[in-house]
């Protein structure tokens, strides 16, 4: 569904509340010379309220709501439990509908849970025959550290110790010690390829099986760390804006401790219905009004999200970095600014990615663009190419993939995701630079260089950048916009 088409659905009398509760009173006493008649019954005003802070809700929960959609579908359609390393034994193809993830790795997901066993130990190998990039996050997504060459261990590998809040028995050495204010979370590792041989898969495969988890209580003789294998399941985590949004949201709220930043949004949710120890049970007319909130929140993040594309990353092209710099200092720097706390912000960036790394642009970089050079929407049904400039600035490998522009996942029922630096039989052009095509049909000869495209449903495509080089940073070096083909 279009935004436009979103914006039109949103209800009359919640748009009309809205304003007036963000103009305040005065602006209807400018525009009247009498105060509005309230209805007898004083329904509507109620039925505003309850919708717009449904709406806050949903801005405020979706970091925490985005993770925990991805371990329901861990729970639900894999074998893999809290505690253990759910992976991808294969690149990731369309059936991973995660939020923008990245097909040219290996994935690994730990999700953690120091409730049930009290501390927990993330082991990360050595660098030696393979890389580990990722970051371990608590419930909100907040990142705790980085791992691998570009984090803490600095590729020395190293043991991550994640204490329960309130934790207060003793703490070994030996270990990077963090206390989540989170019982939850998870670490999204990815195992880098060293090309896109079947030979180096199998060893980033084989590399990323060496990673372990196990309770601190066992760390004198740790068990084996149980693998489960996803790949070729049907993983969805796509954000529902409906009522399963709330059901989520609730459980959320339900299992874990309330953040002192987040105290103020408890009167909230009693509003809308969710409050903690109390069951999460909208009657009919609540279950319309937060399902119409739903339905507007995701028109405003979608508006909000086409905005990040007003101050380009270079100058004069449609290319952006996916969110602003003071969002990223603060989830870096634990929310650093007192008189600061981005929700609009980061409920934004969680509606269209997982995962926040701690050290921004040491492991890899990001960039996104969902129009063509002529500033037109990029549609499934037509032909684009992008030429990547030669000498791109990366010590490891960069890769372009195509989302679909309304989900923020993988196009649907399709035979790539991506094409990479890495990908076997990329065609390069004479000068080292690549021609990258889009459509729903390849160009003759081009099929690897190919990404395919729904030809119902606009797409958005970012690039990423692993092991990013300075001439990214200092703009030397400038990768043109996506043109479309007649």
């Amino acid at each position: 569904m279009k935004r436009r088409e979103l914006l039109q659905m949103l209800p009359a009398a919640g748009l009309v509340a809205a304003t007036g509760a963000l103009l305040g009173p005065a602006a209807h006493a400018s525009a009247t010379s009498s105060p509005a008649p309230r209805p007898d019954n004083g329904l509507l005003p109620e039925l505003d309220k309850l919708q717009w802070r449904g709406i806050e809700a949903l801005t405020w929960g979706m970091p925490a709501v985005n993770l925990e959609l991805m371990r329901q579908a861990m729970l639900k359609v894999t074998q893999g439990r809290t505690n253990l390393m759910l992976y991808w034994s294969q690149l990731l193809d369309w059936k991973c509908q995660t939020l923008t993830p990245n097909s040219d790795v290996i994935y690994i997901k730990p999700f953690f849970d120091t409730r049930e066993v009290g501390p927990i130990v993330v082991e990360v190998p050595p660098a030696d025959d393979g890389v580990i990039n990722g970051t371990l996050m608590d419930a909100w997504q907040s990142p705790l550290e980085d791992v691998g060459p570009a984090g803490l261990d600095a590729g020395a590998g190293g043991r991550y110790l994640l204490l329960p809040p309130g934790y207060d028995g003793a703490v070994p050495s030996g270990y990077y010690v963090f206390r989540p204010a989170t019982f939850s979370g998870y670490g999204l590792f990815r195992s880098i390829l060293r090309s896109g041989s079947a030979a180096d898969l199998a060893k980033a495969v084989e590399y990323a099986r060496r990673l372990k988890i196990y309770p601190l209580s066992a760390a004198g003789n740790p068990p084996p760390t149980t693998f489960v294998d996803t790949q070729g399941t049907l993983f969805d985590s796509t954000i529902p804006y409906d009522l399963r949004f709330y059901e989520h949201l609730d459980r959320v709220v339900q299992k874990e401790p309330w953040l002192q930043r987040d105290r103020a949004m408890i009167d909230t949710l009693r509003t809308i219905g969710i409050e903690k120890g109390k069951p999460f049970a909208p009657d009919g007319a609540q279950r319309q009004v937060l399902e119409a909130a739903a339905v507007r929140g995701h028109a405003l993040l979608d508006d909000q999200f086409e905005r990040l594309f007003d101050t380009p990353y270079w100058p004069d092209t449609r290319w952006a970095f996916p969110a602003s710099q003071d969002l990223a200092l603060e989830l870096t720097q634990d929310f650093p600014d007192p008189n600061r706390y981005a929700r609009d912000e980061r409920g934004l960036l969680f509606s269209y990615v997982f995962f926040a790394p701690r050290r921004l642009g040491r492991g890899q970089f990001w960039l996104m663009s969902h129009q063509d050079s002529t500033g037109a929407a990029l549609e499934g049904g037509q032909s684009y190419r992008l030429r990547v400039p030669p000498n791109a600035p990366v010590r490891q490998y960069w890769s372009m993939t195509a989302y679909d522009r309304m989900t923020h996942a993988f196009v649907r029922e399709v035979s790539a995701t991506s094409r990479s630096s890495q990908t076997p039989g990329l065609r390069k052009n004479r000068d080292g630079s690549v021609d990258l095509w889009m459509g729903p049909t390849a160009p003759k000869g081009w099929e690897r260089n190919w990404l395919p495209t729904d030809s119902n449903r606009r797409f958005e495509l970012m690039a990423r950048f692993y092991g990013p080089e300075p001439a990214l940073f200092d703009f030397s070096w400038k990768m043109p916009d996506i043109e479309r083909m007649a």
